[in-house]
């Protein structure tokens, strides 16, 4: 099994730049275009969070429209950018989102792998946490399947990544601690994939893995230097792809969205290696 991951999309109003500079539709498109020609195709697309900039109905109509063309069956995570309402009326055929008023938390089963959908944002703040309430549903969603490999997906990393400023604005320690207990109960539990940080990164995790996704727009600039400012990088737009197979578990690639030239031979026609 195969499956994508895109996040912090960022998508603003029509003819609108992020920062005043970043064409964030103009870098989704080509997303989803080189999406759908990934061979083997992913059989299901996750985005986790920050789909768009303030959390407007305008802003996820724009994202409706850009995502039109994508021949991947999709799955929204919310972001501490997302409004939860707006989204919830702008994809109403997304009915695993929720009523009104609730917190955008699901499971899917996905063929042999089971998707649970935690919902981290904390408005105003841009930090996340987990009240006790969404820990509880994450525990007895994860209790009600102790077999099925299970993929979490939320928007904020429950760990440091040394990026200061982005550190102050991550998962409540507090919360990452509660959320950690409650993981390493469960051994099925094959990945926590997240977002937010705009950079691939990867740890261990409550007995797991925890990983961010980049974004297919643009980066945190990678600055590990303490007191480093808040700054963002056009880095070269990316994803992620995860492969699951029962022999090996799930696997992850980082996939750019442009491919720079396609791919060469290491081989000539007899079989040589080139020199």
């Amino acid at each position: 099994m195969l499956f994508a991951q895109i996040s912090d999309l960022h998508i603003k109003r029509p003819g609108k730049l992020a920062y005043r500079r970043v064409d964030t539709a103009a870098y989704l498109e080509r997303c989803v275009a080189r999406l759908n020609t990934l061979v083997p195709r992913p059989e299901f697309v996750v985005l986790t969070g920050d789909l768009v900039d303030f959390g407007a109905r305008e802003e996820y109509e724009h994202l409706r429209r850009l995502l039109a063309p994508l021949q991947i069956p999709y799955y929204l995570i919310i972001g501490n950018h997302d409004g939860r309402d707006a989204l919830r009326e702008v994809f109403p055929e997304h009915t695993y989102l929720g009523e009104p008023g609730s917190f955008v938390q699901y499971t899917a089963t996905l063929g042999a792998l089971r998707l649970v959908a935690l919902d981290t944002q904390d408005p105003p703040n841009g930090g996340g946490r987990l009240c006790d309430q969404r820990l509880q549903w994450l525990e007895a969603a994860l209790a009600s399947d102790t077999a099925t490999p299970t993929v979490i997906a939320m928007h904020h990393p429950p760990f440091a990544c040394g990026i200061e400023h982005m550190d102050a604005q991550a998962l409540d320690a507090a919360d990452a601690a509660k959320l950690a207990d409650v993981v390493r109960r469960f051994d099925n539990v094959e990945r926590l994939i997240c977002g937010h940080v705009h950079r691939p990164i990867h740890t261990r995790f409550a007995g797991t893995i925890a990983s961010v996704c980049p974004s297919p727009a643009h980066q945190v600039a990678l600055d590990l230097r303490e007191g480093g400012p808040s700054a963002w990088a056009l880095d070269p737009p990316a994803f992620q792809l995860h492969r699951f197979t029962p022999q090996v578990g799930l696997v992850s690639h980082l996939a750019f969205v442009d491919d720079a030239g396609g791919s060469h031979p290491f081989y000539d026609a007899s079989g040589a290696l080139i020199d």
